[in-house]
């Protein structure tokens, strides 16, 4: 059983359920705690998956936890799964809770945060801790997670297993010439170049910051640079601000969202991808582009620690500012950079294959699964 909330669909999940409907030896089922009825409700269903809705309101959020908390339970207890696995904090911390007192035999999550009660909300950190011990199992999506969690939280080495995120090669591997000529007029990019992109939410820890200094320090060297900022998010207008301040309306391009169908050839027409991460999980982005064969340049944060041989597979800077991202981009700029590209590939086929963490999280449940006891575990006394 799989819990979700604050999302009404989930693309991993959906993944799962169209390679459980194909395999034919897991059985799944959903619980999603979301506003309004959430598209998984069909999803789901139409490959013989049950899902179940619980409203949930995020604005409401302690309120939200605490109605929540039953519903799971009760739920639970009419399924009976062999496992049941949380994904994000909101579904996590009411889900290990239920799960445990409805005597589920394996309780496992997802960490997909690397600190981020440690870094804004310190007083909130007792409840990792907590989540950690009400379950069997906690699995980091990279290794700079796996390492967050031992070190500063003091969860168990042994309970930490490391599974990385995982995305469809078909999707991110293959261009259309034509959407890319688009592009590249829709971007006014004929004609200009080297081009270089990010796809983030405008959020502090993205780092938007550090690119705009980035780009300030390049164009001095490079006056057809052309740089892509693709997303929104509360931090734009303070962004477009510093672009304006700083006179880089002509080399840096707000985008908004681009159609996910169009993201494959976006990365088409890039000769870098900037990834500025102050702290990242693990960055989809970054490894959809390793995938799509662009050479990265990252801030060392997340799965991009796991990835990127620095010089070999991208370039892993040493530092999260503009002046280290410039040096990184110049480097790049004086190798060869679609050899970097196509090493980059190699490696994120190899990691972050969707077939790669589906049998990471088979395996997981399977092997623990074996072991004698795990349901009569208690928070009180476990690691």
């Amino acid at each position: 059983m799989h819990i979700f909330a604050t999302s009404g669909s989930v693309p991993y999940l959906t993944w799962f359920a169209q390679h459980a409907q194909r395999d034919g030896d897991v059985r799944l089922s959903f619980l999603v705690m979301y506003h309004e009825r959430p598209a998984m409700m069909d999803e789901m269903p139409a490959m013989g998956f049950d899902c179940h809705w619980i409203r949930y309101d995020p604005r409401q959020r302690k309120r939200g936890l605490l109605k929540a908390l039953p519903w799971l339970w009760w739920h639970m207890m009419r399924a009976r799964p062999d496992v049941v696995h949380g994904h994000l904090f909101d579904d996590t911390l009411p889900g290990m809770i239920a799960a445990w007192f409805a005597r589920i035999r394996l309780r496992i999550y997802t960490r997909q945060d690397s600190g981020y009660h440690w870094n804004y909300a310190p007083r909130w950190v007792f409840l990792d801790r907590l989540v950690a011990r009400f379950a069997h199992k906690a699995v980091a999506c990279s290794n700079d997670v796996r390492a967050h969690m031992i070190g500063k939280e003091r969860v168990d080495p042994a309970k930490v297993a490391m599974v990385h995120h995982g995305i469809p090669p078909a999707r991110y591997t293959v261009r259309d010439e034509a959407t890319m000529d688009r592009l590249r007029r829709r971007f006014g990019l004929v004609g200009q170049g080297p081009v270089f992109g990010t796809l983030a939410r405008f959020i502090p820890w993205k780092g938007y910051t550090h690119i705009v200094d980035a780009a300030h320090i390049l164009v001095q060297h490079h006056p057809h640079a052309r740089f892509l900022f693709c997303g929104t998010g509360p931090q734009e207008e303070e962004i477009r601000a510093r672009v304006a301040e700083l006179g880089l309306h002509d080399h840096i391009i707000f985008t908004g969202w681009v159609d996910r169908d169009d993201v494959p050839s976006l990365f088409g027409i890039m000769d870098g991808y900037l990834h500025a991460a102050d702290h990242e999980p693990f960055g989809f982005v970054y490894a959809e582009a390793m995938m799509a064969g662009v050479p990265v340049v990252s801030t060392p944060t997340g799965a991009a620690l796991d990835a990127i041989e620095d010089g070999v597979s991208g370039i892993l800077v040493k530092e999260r500012s503009g002046k280290s991202l410039a040096e990184g981009v110049e480097r790049l700029l004086r190798m060869d950079g679609p050899l970097l590209g196509r090493n980059g590939r190699a490696i994120a086929l190899r990691l972050f294959d969707l077939e790669v963490m589906y049998r990471g999280y088979k395996d997981l449940y399977l092997g623990m699964l074996q072991l004698p006891g795990t349901e009569r575990r208690d928070p009180a006394t476990a690691p």
